[in-house]
């Protein structure tokens, strides 16, 4: 780093401090990781090296296997807006202990950024040669070995529990509290598990699953998402009021048995908190460790019959329709499922959504025949590029596609701009909220409920930086193949008896509402949506279970 011509006055530094669950929990430890003593220590090395100290960035409970964390990132965004140009550590672990990752941000990203890096335990300082800088990596990849194995220490630890019939999750299943005198132990939750005790009986009776779930909402039960205070589940509209879907996941659940069912899932590994849900057989499940809220019998009885319905139910292959993965409802955004009337020989589209539970009308139902259908947005297809190629050239139109795909791209990055500096408000607002109550000035509770809606605003617009950066990509990629295009149109146009593949390489989506208004949109853009009325009331399927053979080459 060829920066040996500034002072120390020329750095401006910003501090790094990071507290993992882990490192409070180290009792002996304690006092040196603590985030007000790892500032102190930082701040008095600023002071005595004379550094101008810009910044502190702090991350507070968050694990150092992985870098999503809101303090580095906000650090990192001070590095690109040429902020700082000084980052500073208690010592190696706090910067992380993935040791792939955290060697990449010591010996690539700081250095090609002119960042210097200086790391106090260690005696690591990136702009002198010295032996300690050397061990550097040694330390790192110890670091990471001691997260593995406290990992692996802390896995075994629970597994022991769940062997012996603890529960160790973050929350019960509804219907069931922690023991006030035994932590591991569940007690039935007097509030809810009467409603527990209603669904088995109803459903031992033979009522439906979506009748159960309507005779809950109106006896004003409330749902394990409300009563839990969990995320709004994209299956249903209200928080109060139960799905068919809680109601399924209820009956299935063998912890309502007094059976502890525990390791069902895992995460991919020690440095990711994605998770997978493993086999059966590697479950753990011991018998008769709490009160149960069914028999086994019950249990056993309903559970059983759900399976041979699955089996008498079965999906069996078939042909795929030729608009099938095309078809969106307008309403909810889900797809329109294609169907077959064994009892009335025909094919129909409905909404998926309100298909699953039409009784609590989770959407609307958009009933088409869907021979017709899709007689109807072939001939609108055919109009619509019939139009386009009276109106230019081949030359003129490639030309147009390129032109609407280069303005569209353009947009895309205004949006990512945009995005990307509401990020950095919203951070620097996290961060001004997290001092206060550093400094006492907010309680913790107050500081949690102010919290929640700026993460959740943070997290939305990473969804939609995503998003975005992979229409940029996409679209970049398009560019290339739009002569390609230009051919399928041509194809399109000539043939009497178009395909799948067709019809995907040339239209985007296919969009109906519940007034039964039909939208097509093509890719590139190359035509505005096209929008018209399904006037088609004829219902039953003259052709049959194969379809109209023309139809389906």
């Amino acid at each position: 780093m060829n920066n040996s011509y500034l002072s120390n006055l020329d750095y401006n530094a910003g501090i790094y401090i990071r507290l993992s669950q882990e490192d409070k929990d180290k009792k002996y430890e304690s006092d040196s990781e603590s985030v007000s003593n790892q500032k102190e220590i930082l701040r008095n090395y600023c002071k005595h090296n004379g550094f101008n100290l810009v910044n502190e960035y702090v991350d507070d409970g968050y694990s150092g296997t992985n870098f999503d964390r809101p303090g580095f990132a906000k650090m990192i965004e001070d590095i690109k807006a040429k902020k700082i140009n000084l980052v500073i550590v208690k010592d190696l672990s706090r910067l992380g202990r993935d040791h792939v990752m955290t060697g990449y941000y010591i010996e690539t990203y700081f250095p090609e950024n002119k960042v210097r890096f200086i790391s106090i335990v260690e005696n690591y300082d990136s702009m002198k040669n010295q032996a300690s800088n050397d061990s550097s990596t040694f330390i790192i990849a110890c670091n990471d070995y001691y997260s593995k194995q406290n990992s692996l220490k802390v896995r075994n630890v629970l597994d022991s529990k769940r062997i012996a019939g603890k529960f160790i999750g973050s929350k019960p299943c509804y219907g069931y509290m922690r023991d006030p005198n035994d932590k591991g132990h569940l007690i039935p939750d007097p509030e809810v598990c009467e409603y527990i005790k209603k669904i088995f009986e109803w459903k031992s009776n033979e009522i439906g699953i979506s009748e159960i779930a309507t005779r809950l909402t109106k006896l004003g039960a409330p749902t394990p998402a409300e009563y839990k205070n969990m995320p709004l589940s994209p299956r249903v509209r209200k928080k109060d009021e139960w799905s068919a879907h809680s109601v399924y996941n209820i009956l299935k659940n063998r912890m309502y048995t007094g059976d502890m069912v525990q390791h069902t899932q895992t995460n991919v590994s020690y440095k990711s908190k994605k998770k997978i849900t493993l086999d059966e057989n590697l479950w753990i499940i011991v018998e008769n460790t709490h009160e149960p809220l069914v028999d086994k019998e019950t249990f056993m009885l309903i559970n059983r019959k759900k399976k041979n319905k699955n089996r008498t139910y079965q999906k069996r292959k078939r042909p795929e329709r030729l608009l099938e993965g095309l078809l969106f409802c307008k309403e909810c955004g889900n797809r329109l499922g294609i169907l077959y009337r064994k009892k009335q020989d025909y094919w129909c589209i409905n909404c998926n959504r309100y298909a699953r539970d039409p009784v609590r009308r989770l959407c609307e139902p958009h009933f088409f025949a869907y021979n017709y259908f899709e007689e109807l947005v072939l001939k609108e297809i055919k109009n619509c590029l019939d139009g386009l190629f009276n109106d230019l050239n081949y030359n003129d139109l490639n030309d147009e596609i390129i032109k609407r795909t280069k303005n569209n791209s353009d947009d895309f990055l205004r949006k990512k701009e945009n995005i990307e500096k509401e990020q950095i408000k919203i951070s620097e607002s996290m961060q001004t909220l997290y001092q206060d109550r550093l400094d006492g000035n907010i309680s913790l509770d107050q500081y949690k409920l102010l919290s929640i809606p700026i993460e959740e605003k943070l997290k939305n617009l990473n969804k939609q930086l995503e998003d975005i950066n992979m229409e940029i990509i996409k679209r970049k990629h398009n560019v290339n193949k739009i002569p390609n295009y230009i051919n399928k149109i041509k194809k399109l146009l000539n043939l009497s008896n178009p395909n799948r593949d067709l019809l995907f390489a040339l239209i985007e989506r296919i969009e109906a509402d519940k007034d039964r208004n039909i939208s097509i949109t093509f890719k590139y853009d190359i035509l505005d949506t096209h929008t018209f009325k399904y006037y088609d009331n004829r219902i039953h399927n003259p052709f049959g279970r194969n379809g109209k053979k023309m139809l389906n080459p």
